[in-house]
């Protein structure tokens, strides 16, 4: 399984990155409700941290967000599973084939990129919020500077026109 496919799969909720439990059964080549039973069956393993289940204004949100969702789901009476990355890894656990190990691998390196990159994101928006800090002062001075201008220039207009010097001929008729 690549890579991006996995990560495409994994939404965010509750302020969470998480995968759903469609499509954890579709990766680990088992029927929703055979992944669903199983969690049930282990439910000890599976905290609230690990693993929560949508509430229907959730689901909707997320219906209506993502085009991806195979259609005969979004009408489906049960709302699905969340798993956070701990709840995936617990599914191993729950979940013993050969295929189920293989995919979970796949599955804890796709949350690591994610998380990689959410770490890089967090540096580059550090370094742009000291840079606007330490250069702001001197922007906000060329702001007002203009501003200063463009005001005396509002204000040069205003003023009553100017007596004009020089001759002044009388028109001809």
């Amino acid at each position: 399984m690549k890579l991006q496919e996995i990560q495409n799969r994994i939404y965010e909720l509750r302020g969470q990155k998480v995968m759903l439990d469609f499509d954890l059964a579709e990766l680990y080549q088992v029927e929703t409700r055979v992944l669903k039973q199983a969690v049930r069956r282990n439910i000890e393993r599976f905290p609230k941290d690990f693993m929560f289940q949508l509430n229907k204004r959730e689901w909707k949100v997320l219906i209506t967000i993502c085009d991806n969702l195979p259609k005969n789901l979004k009408f489906s009476p049960s709302m699905p599973f969340a798993f956070t990355e701990q709840g995936v890894a617990m599914l191993s656990s729950v979940l013993r084939s050969k295929k189920a190990i293989k995919i979970n691998i796949s599955i804890m390196r796709a949350f690591v990129v994610i998380r990689e990159f959410a770490l890089s994101h967090k540096e580059l928006s550090q370094k742009i919020t000291e840079l606007e800090s330490k250069y702001n002062g001197q922007i906000k001075d060329v702001f007002e500077a203009l501003n200063y201008l463009i005001q005396k220039d509002k204000q040069s207009l205003q003023q009553k026109e100017r007596i004009t010097i020089g001759y002044k001929q009388k028109k001809i008729r």
